[in-house]
């Protein structure tokens, strides 16, 4: 079992076997997971955008990169 100690600024070091288990690197951000009153889980936040493909099923209808560069110069010339 890895452990860690909480310094008093409130850090805590991830131990090395963790870290390669979640594959974390520095500069990585963690998400704290309450899984039940009191405990946690840590989880990776950092993911791969391919993981969001489907999440939001199919769209009703397709749209081309003029409509959407035309409705954004819509929307901006509009909030000016």
């Amino acid at each position: 079992m890895a452990t860690a100690t909480l310094t008093g600024k409130g850090q805590i070091t991830i131990p090395i076997e963790v870290r390669q288990a979640l594959r974390l690197d520095a500069g990585d951000r963690v998400e704290f997971v309450e899984v039940e009153q009191g405990r946690f889980e840590i989880v990776p936040a950092t993911r791969s955008v391919t993981v969001l493909k489907g999440m939001f099923g199919k769209p009703k209808r397709t749209v081309s990169i003029d409509e959407m560069n035309a409705a954004i110069a819509k929307r901006g010339a509009a909030a000016r």
